[in-house]
């Protein structure tokens, strides 16, 4: 053999290789979720400007199981995802349902679920000088099939700049602050972009982040979250009215986090809402 073949030769397995996850159960207890999760493949999404970027995505899938049914097929999730690579089709949420619609059919049952988190990237101009770099976000697509239907839901986590109003209000010399993750998960009723909804978070923080700034971009920064200090619970209210506004949104989960700069704790608050 070829020192550079690390392929193994192809064996045809014996026809009476036995499925036991075919069999019958005898406890008579069905299973409301079982598959895998934690698996990592490639994966392509959508941008908001109609292109294409690839990442990483981290994936769990899991269906019902029958209580008369032993086992469910673990190797069907992962040709799933094959397949999935091989077709090099974008994922959005419309792509999510349709994967929905194929994974159940391949387990022959009628309810699953699957999640795909994965890093997702914007490239952002710096606010005076214009230099551009990349910022990464944190964004999970969540989707159920129960019964034909299904229900998808996109969640963001976008790190912005917080800064206190008492500590402004009481200091002489400036007032401190602290990087915050705003965490936004959306059921809609109409397509809305990841850009989308980070954009609605950093608009209402104290200030938005950048991969990269000048010092002109520093001052701008440091200057723009001095003059637009928040409290934990104004993120929250101020993102909140700005969700409340969009009539694609059915309804969301938002949570804020500030990671405390003069304490060994943070700051917490969410706002849940369905329209």
């Amino acid at each position: 053999m070829n020192q550079r073949d690390t392929h193994l030769p192809l064996v045809t397995p014996p026809a009476d290789v036995p499925d036991v996850q075919s069999r019958a159960d005898e406890r008579r207890i069905a299973i409301d979720r079982v598959g895998i999760r934690g698996i990592r493949h490639p994966l392509r999404v959508k941008s908001a400007d109609g292109s294409t970027q690839h990442t990483i995505g981290t994936f769990s899938m899991t269906v019902t199981l029958r209580e008369e049914a032993k086992g469910t097929h673990m190797s069907r999730f992962v040709e799933l995802l094959e397949a999935e690579r091989a077709g090099q089709v974008a994922l959005d949420t419309a792509q999510l349902q349709s994967l929905l619609k194929r994974m159940v059919a391949k387990l022959g049952v009628e309810d699953g679920q699957i999640e795909i988190a994965f890093p997702y990237f914007i490239e952002k101009a710096a606010p005076v000088s214009g230099v551009t770099s990349l910022l990464d976000y944190e964004v999970t697509l969540a989707g159920e099939i129960r019964k034909g239907v299904c229900t998808t839901s996109t969640k963001i986590v976008a790190p912005v700049t917080s800064l206190c109003p008492c500590s402004k209000e009481v200091s002489e010399y400036g007032a401190h602050n602290q990087r915050s993750h705003i965490t936004i998960t959306v059921d809609a009723i109409e397509p809305i972009t990841v850009d989308e909804i980070v954009r609605i978070a950093e608009d209402e923080a104290s200030s938005e982040l950048y991969g990269v700034l000048k010092r002109v971009d520093e001052k701008f920064v440091t200057e723009r979250a001095y003059d637009n200090p928040k409290f934990v619970e104004d993120l929250v209210r101020d993102i909140a009215a700005a969700l409340n506004r969009d009539a694609r949104i059915l309804g969301y989960t938002l949570e804020a986090e500030n990671f405390e700069s003069i304490h060994n704790h943070s700051a917490y608050a969410v706002i849940t809402r369905r329209k």
